[in-house]
């Protein structure tokens, strides 16, 4: 029997969230799903994080994932954006973890590059190359729905040989790769009581 697997693809924002869910079987796509959660209604940005952790724990319990593939956030020059679409990306990976689904991360480019050939494809090229591999008949308004797809796609693409991606298969998985963030010092507790001390 094929092996089937559902990919959940998020490309995060805190204006629009994109996302795309695609089953594989054997080694056919299928597509599922894609939609996007508009937040530019929105002022609070904490409430944005809020509701895109639900959005995302939601889709979670509903398709049952077995894989996420999450777009990281691009290198640009405006600060606060990047530090706003971090956040976006942060919340939507940590209602993964909290569900224990693998999480890998791919960068625009290599997302652009397995859709299309071309790492500095536009949202549009992308989106035809997928309405063109999925048989969509017809594409989103706003395009982040597609770049939540492409996500899904570029990951079933690069299943098992994953480059220029960040692999998190759980909390331990996701401390590991990021242990320079942490506090040294031993204690769980450590960050705690540097910020008391600070104080």
């Amino acid at each position: 029997m094929a092996i089937e697997k559902i990919i959940l693809g998020i490309d995060p924002g805190t204006t629009i969230m994109g996302f795309g869910i695609i089953k594989v079987v054997g080694k056919k796509m299928e597509f599922i799903q894609m939609n996007e959660l508009i937040l530019k209604k929105y002022d609070d940005h904490y409430l944005k994080l809020k509701l895109i952790f639900e959005r995302t724990v939601e889709l979670i319990d509903t398709y049952h994932p077995d894989e996420i593939a999450i777009e990281a956030p691009f290198f640009g020059k405006n600060v606060q954006s990047m530090l706003k679409l971090g956040r976006a990306q942060g919340v939507a990976m940590a209602a993964g973890l909290s569900r224990e689904v693998p999480i890998t991360e791919y960068l625009p480019k290599k997302i652009k590059m397995a859709i299309t050939g071309n790492g500095n494809a536009s949202k549009e090229q992308v989106a035809l190359m997928l309405k063109s591999l999925l048989n969509l008949k017809t594409l989103p308004k706003n395009l982040d729905a597609t770049d939540g797809l492409a996500a899904a796609v570029c990951h079933y693409y690069n299943s098992g040989k994953v480059v220029g991606g960040k692999n998190y298969s759980g909390w331990a998985s996701f401390v590991k790769q990021n242990s320079s963030q942490i506090p040294k010092g031993g204690s769980k507790n450590s960050l705690t009581i540097n910020l008391r001390k600070k104080k």
